[in-house]
């Protein structure tokens, strides 16, 4: 039995197994791995994370900002928020986005992706 390779930059590379990460970059392999799930299940969906950058969640906002092109690859997106109240408005408005297609609303996205946006909210727990 040979040894396998395993490197640091595999930790977002789906087609690698096993790789090293720890719990934050965990959670942004995850997101892409739904992402993947969904588009082998015939979806065409979109990814929306949002939080506060001073969550004591353990700076998944700087695992999420590190990843974004990766993570654009998948369709998803990280927005921080200024603060919490701010970024849960982000994502409720995300949840909400179908509602309010018209004249004065634009919606393509929602459409584009046939109204199904996944959500990830990062925050301590206080309020979110």
């Amino acid at each position: 039995m040979g040894t396998q390779k395993i490197s640091l930059t595999d930790r977002y590379d789906l087609e690698k197994s096993p790789v090293l990460l720890n719990g934050t970059q965990a959670l942004v392999r995850l997101t892409m791995m739904q992402a993947a799930r969904d588009k082998a299940a015939g979806l065409n969906t979109a990814g929306y994370v949002t939080g506060y950058r001073g969550s004591p969640l353990g700076a998944v906002d700087l695992q999420m900002d590190r990843a974004a092109k990766t993570l654009a690859a998948h369709n998803v997106v990280f927005e921080p928020g200024l603060n919490e109240d701010l970024a849960a408005t982000a994502l409720w408005g995300s949840q909400q986005a179908e509602l309010r297609c018209g004249p004065l609303w634009r919606c393509d996205a929602s459409r584009e992706y046939g109204g199904l946006v996944r959500e990830r909210w990062c925050s301590d727990g206080h309020g979110g």
